[in-house]
């Protein structure tokens, strides 16, 4: 497997960035490839199966909460695929366009050149852009009464008002499990979200419950969910099987991939830091919360290792353009979405 400097054994990748490197191995249709970011109703052991690949954990406990959402958006026509659509013959040409309004504007002190560290603050950047965007994207779906708050109340009636006064429709013996588990858990997020105890959220506190993984205060509910939803036997640890059974499940009972062999010998050698045979919570949050990972910059650092032809530790504008596949795929471009902004916008 190809190694890259400061990055750990498997490269742990952004989970965006691996649908994206799947898709762009399996499909040649670029609409579909723009779509893909919208679109968060995925088959988790689909991707999950490709090898050679460990998915950042973060990523995955992120891919876990959206996949527990309602997205009627992803079945509507994205607007960056109807742009393809209308587009030149080569869809690629508008993309190289935008590329270079990008490179312009991670350039911070205008020499010339990408360095490692403009491409860590851009990326920080744009996750926090992208956070925002989606809080305001949906904020208005909750608040209900429109004083610029969403109460607890609002929430639940939004996201689960319909099941709590149609339970008759939901015999299924899954869907009832899925909301009876939800709705507490959400309860639970909101109210250490909601630092002043109102049970009115502000927008900034409505982010944290939305995005917990971006705030202190928030973690050890992360990685209480995490807990909750790896141990399946429910005593308060994760241990190596459940840790493997979260990623991949082995339905055709054969022997396991290469890369679940280098997962199983992950969990021993640094998971389980202790050495009991399981993970505590101490150890999950040093799994999916390190403290001496910084994920914008080990992207930053890979970003530069691929694209830097000469090795002289920059990047020139022409050395972006020349592997634009390797930015399309990561967070400097916002996987993708970026590249159908203004310039205005970015």
């Amino acid at each position: 497997m190809r190694q890259f400097p400061n990055l750990r054994s498997p490269p742990l990748v952004p989970l965006q960035q691996f649908l994206v490197f799947v898709e762009l191995v399996s499909s040649s249709s670029w609409p579909e490839l723009v779509s893909l970011w919208r679109t968060t109703a995925l088959n988790w052991n689909k991707y999950l199966k490709v090898q050679n690949f460990s998915l950042c954990p973060l990523a995955v406990w992120r891919f876990r909460e959206l996949t527990c959402e309602s997205r009627q958006d992803s079945e509507k026509s994205s607007p960056a695929s109807a742009e393809f659509q209308q587009s030149a013959p080569d869809p690629r040409a508008g993309y190289m366009a935008s590329h270079r309004k990008i490179v312009d504007r991670i350039d911070d002190n205008k020499d010339g050149y990408l360095t490692t560290e403009e491409l860590k603050n851009w990326i920080k950047r744009v996750q926090k852009r992208y956070i925002y965007e989606n809080v305001a994207k949906v904020w208005k779906d909750y608040d209900l009464n429109k004083d610029d708050k969403i109460a607890w109340e609002e929430y639940k009636q939004a996201t689960y008002g319909y099941y709590l006064e149609n339970p008759e429709e939901f015999q299924d013996a899954t869907d009832q499990h899925s909301f009876k588990k939800m709705l507490p858990r959400d309860e639970r997020r909101f109210k250490t979200a909601d630092l002043d105890g109102d049970l009115a959220a502000t927008r900034e506190e409505f982010t944290a419950f939305l995005h917990p993984e971006e705030f202190e205060h928030m973690k050890n509910i992360v990685v209480l969910e995490t807990l909750e939803d790896i141990d399946k036997n429910e005593d308060g640890f994760v241990d190596q099987d459940e840790y493997i059974a979260d990623m991949f499940a082995n339905e055709e009972g054969g022997p396991e991939p290469d890369w679940v062999i280098t997962e199983r010998e992950q969990f021993a050698d640094f998971r389980d830091i202790n050495k009991d045979g399981k993970m505590d919570k101490e150890e999950i949050q040093q799994w999916i919360l390190p403290q001496d990972y910084d994920h914008a910059l080990a992207e930053a650092r890979h970003l530069v290792y691929e694209s830097d032809v000469d090795k002289d530790q920059k990047l020139t504008k022409e050395e972006v353009l020349d592997n634009w596949n390797m930015f399309v795929g990561s967070q400097a471009t916002n996987y993708g979405e970026d590249l159908t902004r203004n310039h205005d916008e970015l």
